[in-house]
């Protein structure tokens, strides 16, 4: 039998159910076909030389571990930019550990923020699970089982 585990307690409920049966919170029922895989990253030594020039004007992600794509950098210039699972995402990670659409990069005045779209996994910055969030120069942002650094020259 298979079971819905419940995205606000964890609480294992049977698969017809569409309310958790600990805490009362509508369950989440994935699509035929769809499924998303739990991954907790290792802990890395790696750590960004600040006085590395990576050639970024504006904003930009920086993969720093995670899907064989380490050093890759997307720039962040447009607001808001998607990060998910999908194609249509402006910044694509094709693994099971990110979701479809799994954040969103907006950008106020000077400011860059990051809002999780109600991932599985979560949105890490600075390794620690945020909703929402305003991040800074060398900030690390973990989105699945990618470790990103967040830079802006």
């Amino acid at each position: 039998m298979a079971h819905v585990y419940c995205p606000e307690c964890g609480y294992n409920n049977p698969e017809s159910a569409h309310f958790c049966a600990k805490c009362g919170a509508a369950l989440v029922v994935a699509e035929e076909g769809e499924s998303t895989e739990a991954f907790t990253a290792p802990e890395l030594a790696e750590s960004l030389d600040p006085l590395e020039d990576l050639g970024v004007h504006g904003a930009a992600l920086i993969v720093r571990s995670g899907g064989g794509r380490s050093g890759e950098t997307f720039p962040v210039e447009e607001s808001p930019t998607t990060i998910g699972r999908s194609p249509e995402c402006a910044i694509f990670l094709d693994d099971v550990t990110v979701s479809r659409k799994h954040a969103v990069f907006t950008k106020d005045g000077e400011r860059w923020q990051i809002e999780d779209q109600g991932s599985l996994n979560g949105t890490f910055v600075n390794r620690e699970r945020v909703e929402t969030t305003e991040v800074r120069d060398g900030d690390e942002l973990q989105i699945g089982k990618y470790r990103l650094t967040f830079l802006q020259r």
